[in-house]
């Protein structure tokens, strides 16, 4: 069930693409924006003339306020306050919130309501420039997408570095670091609830025809890169701490290269070739290499506390492992910044300001020192394997919310509506 039109992408301009997104610390793959729908044609021999405005009015106001600011949310520039007192990502995300309980309503009971409309989306990593689907799960799939999307904009606003009040170099505040895990979890909920809830609903036929953008290798890499940077944040929270050891940041750094390694492995196979696409698979390679000089560091470094030659052969591999990495991660990031649109990094901070000090310095001095003390058949040539650690960070378990009320009236007037003309057949 549910047609299927995909539009190809030089027929029409809906998708307007900025050539530079400015700095980048939370990658956002574009925001696929919705396009208008008259619901009064395809429901309104269905449903009552009010229930079929609201559907309007709510999805009419996530059109125009995405269709404003889709081109412009990628930017970093500081969401201003808008006259109603809240901030437009805040806004939009709210107008996704009140909108996803009444949309649920075509669905209730198996209703064959969903297959009535066509939905349609301009998308963002697809090749395809927009896909039209009549089915409503389509619907609830695109919008948890965009509200991770913009949960990964606003990580990112908190996440670029400020000039502070004492007029030192720019940080993030701990504030700003600590919001930004919660809204990362948040994110991958949505992400994992698409996943898990929503993706089984659709046939196998629309499934195999969805944009790339909503293909369930792409969610679950955004999943998990929600994850990872939450991991990354935790990890540098952990640097700046004078109470974590070193076990606890070899951790931290070991889970953030199984996030980042899986993310990786999910869209590897994944058509994802025009520009947002291509640069999204640029990102997770960068990260997860980024990721794996952080864990070969704290490894060496926990390697070079034993007390043998074996151990200390150990160190200075996994130790020159993390300066390869970390000179590898480098090349990535300069090529992911040059992949358009084209982004710039921010000033280092966290995790990678502390790692570019410290990995030369460290792996040079260790080397030195260790060579000096042991043969050359003493030091180990290969890495050593990093230890495996389980996950601990979890997507916020998000729960798709309770059809709205008006729908439990909607089916009362149509019983007394049933009943009254079954009454007037009888006389």
């Amino acid at each position: 069930m549910g047609c299927l039109v995909s539009t190809p992408k030089d027929t029409v301009g809906n998708r307007r693409r900025p050539s530079n997104i400015g700095e980048v610390s939370v990658y956002v793959p574009g925001l696929r924006i919705p396009k208008p729908v008259d619901f009064s044609q395809s429901l309104g021999d269905h449903l009552s003339k009010s229930l079929v405005e609201r559907l309007s009015a709510l999805r009419t106001r996530i059109v125009v306020m995405a269709g404003q600011e889709g081109p412009t949310i990628t930017r970093t520039r500081r969401k201003t306050a808008t006259q109603h007192g809240g901030s437009t990502l805040a806004d939009l995300q709210q107008a996704l919130e009140d909108y996803l309980p009444v949309l649920l309503g075509l669905m209730k009971d198996g209703s064959q309501l969903q297959h009535k409309v066509q939905f349609v989306w301009v998308n963002q990593e697809d090749d395809a420039e927009e896909t039209a689907m009549s089915n409503a799960w389509y619907e609830v799939l695109s919008i948890l997408h965009l509200m991770a999307m913009l949960s990964f904009s606003q990580a990112n606003l908190l996440l670029l570095p400020r000039t502070s009040a004492d007029g030192y170099q720019p940080k993030v505040t701990e504030e700003s670091r600590r919001a930004s895990i919660d809204i990362f979890i948040k994110a991958a909920g949505y992400l994992d609830c698409a996943v898990r809830h929503v993706h089984p609903q659709l046939p196998t036929e629309l499934k195999r025809n969805l944009p790339v953008d909503l293909a369930e290798g792409v969610l679950r890499a955004l999943c998990l890169q929600a994850l990872g940077q939450g991991v990354d944040i935790q990890l540098g929270m952990a640097i700046d701490s004078t109470k974590a050891t070193l076990a606890v940041k070899r951790r931290l750094a070991c889970e953030m290269v199984k996030y980042w390694q899986q993310a990786q492995d999910n869209i590897m196979n994944l058509p994802l070739l025009n520009g947002w696409g291509e640069k999204h698979r640029l990102f997770v390679k960068w990260k997860y290499v980024e990721a794996k000089a952080a864990a070969y560091y704290y490894h060496g470094l926990i390697l070079d506390e034993g007390n043998t030659e074996k151990f200390h052969g150990m160190a200075v591999a996994a130790l020159q492992a993390a300066d390869e990495y970390f000179k590898e991660s480098k090349k990535a990031c300069d090529a992911f910044h040059a992949a358009p649109p084209l982004s710039r990094n921010p000033p280092l901070w966290g995790t990678m300001k502390y790692l570019s000090e410290k990995i030369p310095k460290d792996t040079s001095s260790k080397v030195r020192i260790n060579r000096d003390l042991y043969s050359h058949e003493k030091i180990m040539e290969t890495a050593p394997t990093l230890p495996d650690f389980a996950l601990a960070l979890k997507p916020d378990e998000y729960q798709l919310p309770p059809v709205d009320p008006s729908w439990n009236m909607e089916h009362m007037n149509k019983g007394q509506t049933g009943s009254n003309q079954l009454r007037n057949d009888r006389r």
